[in-house]
């Protein structure tokens, strides 16, 4: 989303919603040990995952997701991952028209059952967007799209709460022909081995 077309209020608003979200996810080292997936220790990360599962803060962010995907005229949402299922649920909590229909994204598809690798009542043609909480590498994001683009799904954009402005992430999705909008960019860093990809 172009964020200069909003009103200053609209963009107070934003910023304001994401500091929230911010200041609720942020784990430090000194509160606990936090480690990287290679299991060295690091200063901080993003556990967006607290935010999201809190009441208040899951319906106000459902609602700016939503408003930003009627405006792009998409209502199919799929995510991947822990950190996304929050946001699709959010999505489908929204109470605009016409409502959503979201997809969760398996690493493989269910060996029994229905045998399904995205489940969920979203179907392959309909414009889908990819809602995931932080796009730092976009490695977990480009995994998706791979399984997503398996299953035939017309994937047209991404949806995070925040991209890491420091990796490529971000052109790494949109070279791939994704639009990515973010609630806000991050561009903040403790250091260059600091990493929340996995938050």
């Amino acid at each position: 989303m172009d964020r200069s077309s909003l009103s200053s209020s609209a963009y107070a608003d934003l910023v304001d919603l994401g500091r929230r979200i911010y200041d609720r996810a942020l784990i430090r080292r000194e509160d606990e040990l936090i480690t990287d997936p290679r299991g060295q220790p690091i200063g901080w990360l993003l556990d967006t995952r607290v935010p999201m599962l809190d009441g208040d803060l899951f319906a106000e962010v459902g609602g700016v997701l939503g408003d930003r995907l009627r405006d792009r005229d998409v209502y199919q949402v799929v995510g991947y991952g822990f950190g996304a299922y929050p946001l699709v649920c959010s999505v489908l909590a929204d109470g605009g028209t016409p409502a959503f229909k979201g997809g969760l994204v398996r690493d493989e598809a269910k060996g029994h059952g229905r045998r399904r690798l995205v489940e969920g009542p979203v179907t392959p043609e309909k414009p889908t967007v990819l809602l995931d909480d932080i796009i730092n590498s976009g490695r977990s994001a480009a995994q998706a799209l791979e399984l997503l683009r398996e299953q035939n799904f017309n994937v047209v954009g991404m949806m995070t709460l925040f991209n890491f402005t420091w990796s490529s992430g971000q052109s790494r999705i949109e070279d791939d022909g994704i639009w990515v909008d973010s609630l806000l960019d991050l561009n903040l860093r403790e250091n260059k081995n600091s990493s929340s990809d996995s938050a």
